[in-house]
């Protein structure tokens, strides 16, 4: 498996497939990239050369990028001073909660998590008649 900004990336997919697994590259700077580099589409990652990875790591840099860890510590950074100023998205942040206006009395269970029933169970119910 190729190693670029050390991640391994699948040596079997199309390079700009295989580009995709490094945090801030997507398909759009796959693409951009494969043709900066001169690279066929259809290329698989097995096949780079030293020197093709060295192009495309080169072309990574020239475009300076924010990628992998620097992307998580400033996404991370950002969530942190949203929730530090008390601001409306921090706080829905904090609680788990959707932050871009979406109703949560129903659905929202991506973020809510599995529903907690509230209520009588049928033991509890039975004790008291």
């Amino acid at each position: 498996m190729p190693r670029l900004l050390g991640v391994e990336i699948p040596a079997k997919k199309k390079v700009a497939y295989s580009l995709r697994y490094i945090n801030g590259i997507g398909p759009t700077r796959a693409d951009l990239l494969v043709k900066e580099a001169g690279l066929s589409p259809d290329m698989r990652a097995q096949d780079l050369t030293e020197e093709q990875l060295n192009k495309i790591l080169h072309l990574i840099t020239e475009h300076k990028w924010v990628l992998e860890g620097d992307l998580r510590r400033e996404i991370a950074g950002n969530l942190k001073r949203l929730q530090a100023i008390n601001c409306y998205r921090g706080v829905r942040h904090r609680r788990g909660l959707p932050v871009r206006g979406q109703r949560t009395s129903t659905n929202a269970r991506t973020r809510k998590g599995p529903r907690k029933t509230v209520g009588v169970s049928k033991a509890a119910a039975a004790a008291k008649a």
